[in-house]
């Protein structure tokens, strides 16, 4: 832990030759936000004095009620890399909160916090490994951004196969300058798509890391005539890009999903944070899979699962046990996607396993075969229920359940639901191309 003090941020911040500091906060669907501020009134950013229209942020606040104050997360201060070296721009990473000066109940970050807490009380830490894959496309002349690519690269592949392997190496170099830690990267499957894996670390700062990837990947990939999204499945016809999930708890120090004695080195606590997992999954999916183009991702046969099942052995089911153990025991939740809201994603995904483990669940048995080749008769002896299949029916498991209403807040809850419905209903309205070239010319 850093520990900076109100003295270090205005140290560095003159060290640094910082005379734009971006306070940056995100919003419930995951997008950043910030409001910027010259160095000069840094110091009543960091006496919490800085405010902002919440009203004008979809899903915060009505507009009778719409001054919201900005806490910063003094841990959270970094500059960037890529701005000017002579009056350089950093960032603070913030919490948001009420007229009251209570914490926003809409602040999905706190949302998150919440339940960290919950955990800390049951004495864990919750530890997390994000694996963010995402695509690199080309762009117009006029820099809109397409799916177009002409390269023809695979999983692992290398340049000159690999055309983005240059941004991805200038991607990890500029979050590593930045303090952040990457475990790995390299090209995935599909033409034109990436990884990287976020180092292990605490389930607040892992959150952080994502939203600071994402803005750190499409600065880097404009830098390289490219533009980096994090869309579920932009392409038909090639695997979509998710964000596993790598998760574990601590408790006094000690990593306690590791257990030598069992047959797969898992305790009884990690099995039950996988029961607890599956059991509010189908609830949870419209905050992993937010968005109607997460369940084109979510088919058969393209390395995404669409069953609720566990295993050491394969990599279709929902939750797959990685072989490392000791201190590296994790389970591997598979579903979530790149454009899910991190901080809300991990939130339902902590409190489950909680309910898991508090409730003492049991999981069912391993399936270890491939789940894509089982009959639906198959799966219905092994009692294996699907993923919702649309966006439609993630928000309508999600309505009907009290436990990720109590994880979220009634705020989030709510006004998560309404958009999210919209957005369906807006989508429900369109006539596709695939309608046009299906029907057009036979009925």
């Amino acid at each position: 832990m850093k520990n900076y003090t109100k003295k270090d941020i205005m140290r560095m911040v003159e060290e640094d030759d910082v005379e734009f500091v971006r306070l940056q906060f995100t919003d419930m669907f995951g997008n950043l936000k910030n409001v910027a501020i010259t160095a000069s009134q840094l110091e009543k950013a960091l006496n919490n004095e800085c405010m902002f229209d919440g009203s004008s942020i979809e899903g915060f606040v009505r507009i009778e009620e719409s001054d919201m104050f900005l806490y910063p997360d003094l841990d959270t201060y970094v500059t960037f890399p890529w701005r000017p070296q002579q009056g350089k721009v950093a960032r603070l990473i913030c919490d948001v909160y009420d007229t009251e000066r209570k914490p926003f109940k809409g602040d999905p970050r706190y949302a998150l916090k919440k339940v960290i807490d919950e955990a800390a009380e049951l004495g864990y830490t919750f530890d997390v490994g994000p694996e963010l894959e995402f695509f690199l496309f080309q762009l117009e002349e006029n820099g809109n951004p397409t799916t177009i690519t002409n390269e023809r690269a695979g999983y692992f592949d290398l340049g000159p196969l690999d055309f983005g392997e240059n941004a991805r190496r200038d991607m990890v170099l500029t979050m590593e300058e930045m303090g952040f830690k990457i475990d790995a990267s390299h090209h995935e499957v599909a033409p034109a798509q990436h990884e990287i894996d976020i180092k292990y670390t605490d389930a607040l700062t892992a959150a952080d890391s994502v939203m600071t990837f994402k803005l750190v990947a499409r600065t880097i990939a404009k830098r390289h005539g490219l533009h980096a999204t994090f869309m579920p499945k932009p392409n038909y016809g090639v695997d979509g890009s998710g964000m596993h999930i790598n998760v574990s708890l601590k408790k006094d120090g000690k990593n306690i999903f590791d257990d030598p004695s069992d047959k797969l080195g898992l305790s009884n606590e990690a099995y039950q944070f996988i029961a607890g997992i599956m059991k509010h999954m189908e609830s949870m999916t419209a905050i992993t899979n937010p968005l109607v183009n997460s369940y084109k991702r979510l088919v058969p046969n393209y390395e995404a699962p669409v069953y609720i099942a566990w295993s050491a052995s394969n990599r279709s089911p929902l939750i797959r046990i990685p072989a490392g153990r000791g201190s590296a025991a994790r389970i591997e939740l598979r579903s979530p996607d790149s454009a899910a809201n991190p901080y809300l994603a991990l939130a339902v995904c902590l409190a489950a396993g909680l309910d898991g483990i508090k409730n003492k669940l049991t999981p069912p048995d391993s399936v270890d075969k491939n789940l894509f080749n089982l009959s639906k008769e198959e799966r219905e002896v092994l009692g294996i229920k699907s993923l919702p299949s649309t966006l439609a029916e993630a928000i309508e498991k999600m309505e009907h359940c009290d436990f990720v209403h109590e994880v979220l807040g009634e705020h989030i809850s709510k006004k998560y639901i309404e958009a999210k419905r919209s957005e369906w209903e807006a989508y429900r309205d369109q006539v596709t191309q695939w309608e046009i070239d299906q029907y057009l010319y036979r009925i």
